[in-house]
């Protein structure tokens, strides 16, 4: 059970400190460039972060699920259309890094009190495929990590265009 103990810790680590880098990529941007799109259909920086948020949202729900035993399937969301149909690019960021941190510190104090048993249990997702939480928040994790780079590029443009 120490190794598990020790595992978990470290996923729940990665899982509460996920929004960081984010934090120190986005700081200091204007609020032009937090809602400069390179293209009609592409994302903000202010977009990716609001996708995270509901991206967060979805995970909370699936991780209850999972421990509720629920024979439900897991849901998936139409992210694009969430974006655009929320306005997302006109919220604040400010507003967006309080509730995906807030979502992440609620999440993480209930992982904190899981049993190993709690970490194995399993759901399916919108795939038909069998999911686990300890499959769940590293996914979730590497999926911010995916996003970061994304707003990296989205950064690199912004030079490029010299958008101030």
């Amino acid at each position: 059970m120490g190794n598990t103990t020790v595992k978990t810790g470290a996923v729940i680590s990665a899982y509460v400190h996920a929004y960081e880098e984010i934090e120190q990529e986005i700081a200091g941007l204007t609020e032009q460039q937090l809602r400069w799109k390179s293209s009609p259909s592409s994302w903000s920086v202010t977009e990716v972060l609001a996708h995270l948020v509901d991206h967060s949202i979805v995970v909370s729900f699936r991780i209850r699920e999972i421990l509720a035993g629920s024979p439900a399937t897991l849901p998936g969301f139409n992210q694009d259309a969430w974006v655009a149909g929320q306005k997302a690019n006109e919220e604040q960021i400010s507003q967006l890094i309080t509730i995906a941190n807030g979502l992440v510190q609620y999440n993480s104090g209930l992982l904190e009190r899981l049993s190993e048993e709690g970490w194995e249990k399993t759901g399916v997702n919108f795939k038909g495929e069998t999911v686990s939480l300890t499959a769940i928040i590293p996914g979730f994790v590497a999926h911010v990590q995916n996003h970061l780079n994304q707003i990296r590029r989205i950064k690199q443009e912004l030079v490029e265009k010299k958008v101030q």
